[in-house]
């Protein structure tokens, strides 16, 4: 469990988490200098009854709200922190909106340095306190005053964080693992360390993961958590990880790791539900805002259906960014714009991977996860659904994901994508429509090749065999080898085909040993004669003695009888001992006798050829 600090700076985040785990998180020498906190602190909170949480200590000056972002993100519960002798300010507010949006609904508030102040002006500020909560999801949040100097009201907040905590629903084991990186350093013997939250699931040491968007694979050499070296470690806890095969260069503070065999993808579009703040501007598809997700900070573009994006309620959208993020559905993000606004809103996201950058924001907001799967397979058509993108997509754990599959109406599972029924219904339309005009536009060919049929019917070659199985073992058409092709359809059966395959086939008979090659023929009788020679070599009535030399039955037989009646057992013949023999000059004798070492009629040898047995017919 992570708990998050959040407030205006100088009233005492950084001295409170001290008072309450014994460790002072401004560690850079700046932060000692400037009494101030810049980078992100982490800290070990020992609770009875709840165990060790994780703390994580934010700035609260406005110029690294950006390092807030990446604090806040992924904590289960809020610790705001307000001083009592100043109240509500700024920071506080757009801290409280920050969570708020990231959808932070556990919490305290620690009204610090409490001893500065009297009981009036305390109860002032708390009733202030209160009214600036309202409204918000920690609305109802405990508010107990503090003072990290004196000690006072120290159990008291103990005891708030722990009734909090107990009420924070534990993060499923059985998830795909993923921690956003907020530190990057190296330690001498043990190589990378990489430290961040873990969000969910569960990573073990000697795991692979690779690091997003880098596309990098490592091997997790060792593990701590709150200084302690682990087996393993689960969600919502504060991990370090000492990785083997990435080097600290390659490493940015914005990527993630995830474990290399779960679905995880970057990605540049997303779709989300996005609402902004009340004092937020009017945001058009042409400017640009910062997106901040984890502890990714990058520019995004929002479009809208219907206009620009204005306070008030939620909007379906898609977001464009200028750099790939790694999220799922349900992930919570904020929207801040580079000029004086700040934090203008915020959203969450609702489809991760949508199929191209030009994908329509979902109809509505608010979609439950059977609505959403619906207009995913609407949308995947011909292409289908991946199974293994749905834990993303749809944001949930893969268990729950097979629970929901079992319950579809009219999906089939086609290996590890789901195609709606009507979808291959129509497709095996398109397959029996492509098959019959294939036959009536080339009545020579023998049908259509499964490779076109895969082209014309899906991107999916897996999904493209199953409609032609299904049509095939429905009676509709007949698969030969590579070749599709109508039950009842037989090539060149029409009477014109008739008509042709006769004449080249009276040709190749009256040119007897000496037939015309490939290119004469094609001028002579025109472009249909290789389907016509491809339909008479299936029937057998001719032979292709070369790929462009044709041969009758009849002629090819004629030659081997003159073998026969010359050649003897073991004796070797030359080329023109052959062509004397045979009559035919080189131009037919050389394919013919090439046929022959195929057939394994002849041996070619360095001295000539000889001959075995000589069939009477080809």
């Amino acid at each position: 469990m992570i708990l998050g600090t959040a407030g205006h700076i100088d009233h005492g985040k950084t001295s409170l988490v001290r008072a309450l785990t014994g460790v002072d998180t401004d560690r850079l020498p700046e932060e000692k200098r400037r009494g101030i906190t810049i980078a992100l602190g982490f800290a070990p909170l020992q609770l009875d009854g709840v165990g060790t949480i994780g703390v994580v200590d934010v700035p609260g000056h406005e110029a690294f709200v950006r390092t807030m972002l990446a604090g806040a993100s992924g904590i289960d519960l809020a610790l705001l922190v307000i001083a009592a002798d100043e109240g509500v300010m700024p920071q506080t507010r757009e801290h409280l909106a920050i969570l708020s949006l990231l959808g932070v609904k556990a919490g305290v508030v620690a009204l610090t340095k409490s001893d500065l102040v009297d009981d009036d002006l305390r109860e002032l500020v708390t009733e202030d306190v209160r009214a600036t909560l309202a409204g918000t999801t920690l609305a109802d949040a405990p508010i107990i005053p503090v003072s990290s100097v004196t000690g006072a009201g120290l159990n008291d907040l103990r005891a708030a964080i722990r009734a909090a905590a107990a009420l924070v629903p534990a993060r499923a084991a059985d998830d795909p693992w993923r921690m956003p990186v907020d530190r990057v350093f190296s330690v001498a013997g043990a190589g990378t360390v990489v430290t961040g939250t873990a969000w969910t699931g569960t990573i073990a040491r000697e795991a692979s993961v690779r690091i997003l968007p880098l596309g990098r694979t490592a091997r997790v050499r060792s593990l701590e958590s709150h200084g302690a070296a682990a087996a393993s470690v689960g969600a919502g806890t504060r991990v370090a990880l000492a990785l083997v095969g990435v080097d600290r260069e390659e490493v940015s503070h914005e990527a993630v790791l995830v474990r290399a065999e779960d679905p995880w993808e970057p990605s540049r579009v997303l779709r989300a539900d996005v609402a902004l703040l009340p004092h937020a501007p009017t945001i058009t598809a042409r400017r640009w805002v910062r997106f901040h997700l984890g502890t990714a900070d990058v520019g995004a573009r929002i479009v809208a259906v219907g206009g620009p994006v204005t306070p008030g309620a939620s909007r379906a959208v898609r977001l464009l960014l200028d750099a790939p993020v790694v999220m799922r559905a349900g992930d919570r993000f904020v929207l801040r714009t580079g000029g004086a606004e700040g934090t203008v809103g915020g959203g969450v996201v609702t489809d991760p991977l949508p199929p191209s950058r030009r994908a329509k924001p979902w109809p509505r907001t608010g979609a439950p996860d059977g609505e959403r799967l619906e207009w995913m397979l609407l949308e995947s058509g011909a292409s289908g659904l991946e199974v293994a993108s749905l834990p993303l997509r749809l944001g949930l754990r893969p268990a729950l994901v097979e629970r929901i599959l079992k319950d579809l109406q009219k999906v089939v599972r086609i290996e590890e994508r789901l195609v709606r029924q009507p979808v291959l219904t129509a497709l095996r339309a398109t397959l029996i429509e492509l098959v019959e005009r294939t036959h009536a536009e080339q009545p020579l060919a023998p049908g259509v090749d499964r490779q076109a049929a895969r082209a014309v019917l899906s991107p999916n070659a897996a999904l493209a065999d199953e409609v032609i199985r299904r049509a095939e073992r429905a009676g509709l058409i007949v698969v030969e080898g590579a070749t599709l092709r109508a039950v009842a359809f037989q090539a060149g059966a029409s009477e014109g085909a008739t008509s042709a395959r006769d004449r080249l086939l009276d040709r190749l008979r009256g040119a007897g040993v000496e037939p015309p090659g490939l290119a004469e023929l094609v001028t002579e009788l025109g472009p249909e004669v290789p389907a016509l020679l491809r339909l008479l070599d299936k029937e057998k009535r001719i032979v292709m003695v070369a790929l462009d030399r044709p041969f009758s039955r009849e002629g090819v037989a004629e030659l081997l009888g003159r073998l026969r009646t010359f050649v003897k057992a073991g004796t070797a013949y030359s080329p023109a001992e052959l062509r004397d023999a045979l009559g035919i000059s080189r131009k037919w004798l050389i394919p013919f006798l090439e046929w022959c070492d195929r057939q394994r009629i002849s041996l070619r040898r360095d001295d000539g050829r000889t001959f075995g047995t000589i069939p009477e017919n080809p």
